[in-house]
């Protein structure tokens, strides 16, 4: 019943992990880079590992099936040429060049301390290469650093920051959602200003009024303000937050960037409009 269970287990998984690794490439956003992310990478060699692992058992299984059905017709197996243990062995032996303990005779030194004898073995081939490696290594590293003056890790970081940087900058110019003080532009769609009507009602009427003519907060449609006008004005003061201890609160951690921009144009709008209750003045006039 184990085995019955841990097979359907590994073909649900297996079936399972295209849809895993789909989902998983969908949440990056793009430009999506393969080989950036270790995850996807994760999950691809886990699958391969377990397809691997699946077929072997079904190999297996296949054989053993074979096998039997062979000794119960008489059959009698031809002898395989391979024998596994054997190949295992000759590799350890070319890969180590150890003696047999049956050899060791031959290598045992003279010298000896309370029946302590030493071997005179040989260095493992593949220790010797990979001493080898490292001298080619070493060399190849002083030339491309030294003599050729290569990027040490300072400049190569100093060059990834710039890059990254200008990446970001190209980023900002085509990204339509990325808004700042100075990138913010004045609204005048119907939809980005009903988009700005519904969150200023939402969020800006406890203190403003539906109007705009002011209540706790300045009136909006006069043309004095307090923190300055204009679309910039307006943005920063609406993310910021208004003047220290008695002024609005920040609305950047709460509302999106576009967001703040289409309630700041919405508010632009406001102007020149005749509130029911308009509160008196406040600030100073504001002209662009």
């Amino acid at each position: 019943m184990k085995k019955y269970i841990i097979a359907i287990v590994s073909v649900l998984f297996i079936f399972a992990m295209p849809f895993l690794f789909t989902e998983i490439t969908a949440s990056y956003e793009n430009p999506y880079k393969f080989i950036d992310n270790p995850l996807p990478w994760l999950v691809l060699v886990t699958f391969i590992v377990l397809l691997l692992m699946l077929v072997w058992l079904i190999t297996l299984a296949l054989k053993k099936v074979q096998l039997l059905e062979n000794e119960k017709n008489g059959v009698v197996p031809e002898t395989s040429t391979f024998n596994l243990n054997v190949w295992v062995k000759k590799f350890l032996q070319k890969w180590t060049n150890a003696k047999r303990i049956d050899q060791e005779e031959e290598i045992i030194l003279d010298h000896n301390y309370d029946g302590i004898k030493e071997l005179d073995n040989s260095l493992p081939p593949w220790w010797v290469y990979m001493f080898y490696a490292s001298i080619i290594f070493a060399v190849v590293y002083l030339v491309r650093f030294e003599v050729f003056d290569g990027d040490n890790q300072i400049t190569e970081y100093n060059n990834a920051v710039a890059e990254a940087k200008a990446s970001l900058e190209t980023y900002k110019e085509t990204a339509t959602d990325i808004i700042d003080a100075s990138t913010v532009t004045l609204l005048t769609d119907s939809k980005d200003l009903n988009r700005g009507k519904a969150i200023f009602n939402l969020n800006c009427v406890a203190c403003h009024i539906a109007d705009g003519g002011g209540s706790i907060g300045p009136n909006l449609t006069d043309e004095y303000w307090i923190l300055g006008g204009g679309i910039k004005n307006v943005f920063t003061t609406i993310s910021n937050g208004g003047r220290d201890g008695k002024g609005m609160v920040a609305w950047s951690k709460i509302l999106k960037p576009i967001d703040v921009a289409k309630v700041a144009s919405y508010i632009i709008s406001l102007q020149g409009t005749k509130p029911a209750n308009p509160k008196k003045p406040e600030g100073e006039i504001w002209k662009e």
